[in-house]
């Protein structure tokens, strides 16, 4: 009996360390976009007031895939034409689910939202994106994104900038300094903004 236990435990074992592999990097890195944008540098600020003003209030968490010399959008089926279709849903990045964490209650759309973390996907078209903020959270892509547990859909406006951004990239900011928060998305020429206002 001893024996049939120490092969079982040999067995068990052996099956584990190859399991211990590391997973080779993401071609999309992963990025975060904080409001206050310092919010993560705070322990370097020099007084406690000053670490106070950059407590976190939001955070993005995103992966940042490249254009190379692709076009963001199509309206055909063939991937070749495009990254992401127009009119299906996008998880605004690669790999993982766009991932965004309030620590304050906030209105988005108009709506209520509680403190929480939350998924982001949009459904793009020409010239406004539909942003549902989804309680699914930890999925892969836009593959979780189940509908009913979206929150908040918000259709916000597109407009397209003279200079391309190569990286899809993210920014938290608040254009007059109160308590209303900016998420501005680029990528290529395209820019959106979704306000946030922090309860």
């Amino acid at each position: 009996m001893k024996k049939i236990l120490l092969l079982l435990m040999v067995t068990f074992l052996s099956g584990n360390l190859y399991a211990q592999d590391f997973v080779k990097m993401d071609k999309s890195p992963l990025d975060a976009a904080f409001f206050p944008s310092q919010a993560a540098k705070r322990q370097f600020a020099k007084t406690e007031e000053q670490k106070m003003a950059l407590e976190p209030m939001i955070r993005v968490l995103y992966s940042r895939p490249s254009l190379n010399d692709r076009n963001i959008f199509r309206t055909t089926d063939d991937r070749k034409d495009g990254i992401t279709k127009l009119g299906e849903t996008w998880r605004v990045g690669a790999n993982e689910s766009t991932e965004l964490l309030l620590m304050k209650d906030a209105v988005i759309g108009g709506k209520m939202i509680k403190a929480g973390r939350y998924s982001i996907v949009i459904t793009p078209s020409e010239n406004e994106w539909t942003v549902h903020i989804n309680a699914e959270n930890d999925g892969w892509g836009n593959y979780s994104h189940k509908p009913e547990l979206d929150l908040i859909t918000v259709t916000i406006p597109v407009t397209k900038d003279s200079e391309s951004i190569e990286q899809l990239s993210m920014a938290l900011y608040s254009p007059k300094n109160d308590d209303t928060v900016h998420l501005k998305i680029g990528w290529g020429t395209y820019r959106a903004e979704m306000p946030i206002v922090l309860q």
